[in-house]
């Protein structure tokens, strides 16, 4: 009970919304959709197959809009800061990618992100009005508390479920950052996004617009939990999904996947045969030719057929050219049904990645936490786990050398992973951009002294390069390439520049612009970041 007076026109929405479901778009009525179901006036305005949604519009401006900031180094939260090319970003991530675009365009080898899933608890940055200009936005996402801290009031919004423009503010939130991550990637790039049920289908739709629709690649089903849940009220949630798509399908192949010892053993050699290792292949096959269909002699003398409906696979003439090259099994006393030879040393030397990951092959979300533990690091809501990240960066990542991004990067898994990596071999490059989103003071983190999400990912970083570096210390001689035990810290922030303001209503204020530009630079610029700045852009 609300302690309200019945809302009649709440009501009767709510009735027609029961027997018309189809005239309802986020939860409003959609009066073309209405006419449509009613046989009246069918007649749907400028009809094409295209992904629309309240605010796509600004979203654009939003994305075309350039920026003006830029990153300052951070020394003193930096490891290695002088010999790493190893880099963590601490920012709004869409501004952050504005300012990559000119340096980094077209050199990224892959992505991943693992953006809000849009649950109806998330808090995202999103215009809060559609009428919201860029100067409001950038005022808002720029709101510090008397510590410098970003504010959760201004930056964020909480968008729930009961919001008329719930689905399209996420849209609108993702839009422009995956435009600009596409041209961050190479040819050969891709982009791994983790999602759940709320929003897969929109974003199968918006990446389709983004890269095409003929460079969707898979969509990978992960198995985040190991048992049931129970007490789930329709059935129990154990899977989330990743799309990948590449930047250009026609360029990109996954790589193989190492096999394992497990797969590799079912290759045995009773024959002593010089080829090596093998297993038996099964000789017949379900779609019948009466070419295929012909009896065989056995060592023993025993006939056998193809069993009924069947034939085999090869011809007569070809299977008497394998068997002279010993290439069939009639089993150890040449009584069995004759069996193709699969030579270890033939086969594929990988693994073809499938579209279902398993728990047991990559890891779950129990798992991802018990990590995280393991570091010392307090717990954080839904980590991924390091095999999970993983595998993502070996399909994706065929150059030792290659630059990965993960601009929504939490807790820091992806760097996790590439250093592990990395210890196996190569030295693949990490870029992690992560908001300082203030940890909520009733959280673990914020009483085990983490005031944002940000200064997690950071410590995390830092306390897997000291295990790395411990567990290496005296042990393993790398010659002239050592592994690249480092990151540099970026924050975004304001120009160093004194920045043209256009909007400019009087002779008074345009001298006083002039005078204001006789020297370019800031007064509070230091030298570094200004070279900075300028390499950037």
């Amino acid at each position: 009970m609300d302690g309200k007076s019945l809302n009649i026109a709440e009501e009767k929405l709510n009735k027609l919304k029961k027997i018309l479901p189809e005239a309802f778009t986020e939860k409003k009525i959609d009066w073309e959709k209405l006419k449509a179901a009613l046989g009246d006036d069918i007649e749907f305005k400028n009809e094409r197959y295209v992904l629309n949604w309240a605010g796509k519009s600004d979203a654009f401006r939003v994305l075309q809009s350039p920026t003006t900031a830029t990153l300052a180094p951070e020394k003193d939260e930096s490891v290695n800061f002088d010999s790493t090319e190893n880099i963590f970003i601490e920012g709004e991530n869409l501004e952050v990618l504005k300012v990559l675009q000119k340096s980094y365009f077209g050199k990224i080898k892959m992505i991943y992100i693992d953006p809000p899933y849009n649950t109806g608890n998330d808090n995202f940055i999103y215009p809060d009005k559609f009428s919201e200009t860029r100067d409001e936005y950038l005022g808002r996402i720029g709101d510090k508390d008397e510590t410098g801290y970003l504010t959760r009031e201004g930056l964020f919004r909480k968008n729930s479920k009961d919001s008329g423009h719930y689905h399209s503010n996420w849209l609108s939130m993702m839009y422009p950052r995956l435009f600009l991550a596409r041209n961050l990637l190479r040819d050969d790039g891709v982009i791994f996004v983790s999602i759940d049920d709320n929003e897969v289908h929109n974003l199968r739709l918006l990446l389709n617009e983004v890269f095409g629709e003929e460079n969707f690649v898979a969509t990978i089903i992960w198995q985040k939990k190991y048992s049931p849940s129970n007490d789930a009220k329709w059935l129990s949630d154990n899977h989330d999904y990743i799309l990948l798509y590449a930047k250009s399908k026609e360029i990109w192949r996954p790589q193989l996947l190492p096999r394992t010892e497990e797969a590799n053993s079912r290759y045995i050699n009773p024959d002593n045969d010089p080829r090596g290792d093998w297993k038996p292949s099964g000789l017949d096959v379900k779609t019948y030719s009466a070419k295929y269909d012909y009896e065989i002699t056995v060592p023993s003398g025993r006939i056998v057929k193809p069993p009924k409906g069947a034939c085999w696979r090869v011809s007569k003439e070809r299977f008497q050219e394998l068997v002279k090259d010993k290439r069939i099994w009639f089993g150890r006393d040449g009584n069995n049904v004759p069996a193709i030879k699969r030579f270890l040393s033939e086969v594929k030397q990988g693994i073809t990645p499938l579209t279902i990951w398993l728990h047991e092959e990559v890891g779950h979300n129990q798992e991802a936490t018990q990590e995280l533990k393991g570091l010392g690091i307090v717990e954080f809501d839904s980590p991924k786990p390091v095999r999970l990240m993983k595998q993502i960066v070996e399909i994706s990542s065929c150059d030792s050398n290659d630059i990965i991004l993960d601009f929504f990067s939490g807790s820091g898994t992806t760097a996790q992973a590439v250093l592990a990596l990395n210890k196996e071999d190569g030295n693949r490059k990490f870029i992690l951009v992560q908001l300082p989103e203030q940890c909520d003071e009733n959280s673990e983190a914020y009483k085990a002294g983490y005031k944002t999400i940000a200064e997690i990912g950071k410590e995390r970083i830092r306390r897997v390069i000291k295990r790395i570096e411990d567990e290496q210390e005296g042990k393993l001689d790398f010659g002239d390439e050592k592994p690249d035990l480092g990151f540099k810290v970026f924050k975004l922030q304001e120009s160093n520049f004194k920045i043209w303001r256009t909007k400019i209503e009087s002779e008074e204020q345009l001298i006083k612009q002039l005078t204001l530009h006789t020297d370019p630079v800031d007064e509070n610029a230091e030298t570094e970041n200004i070279l900075y700045e300028l390499l950037l852009k």
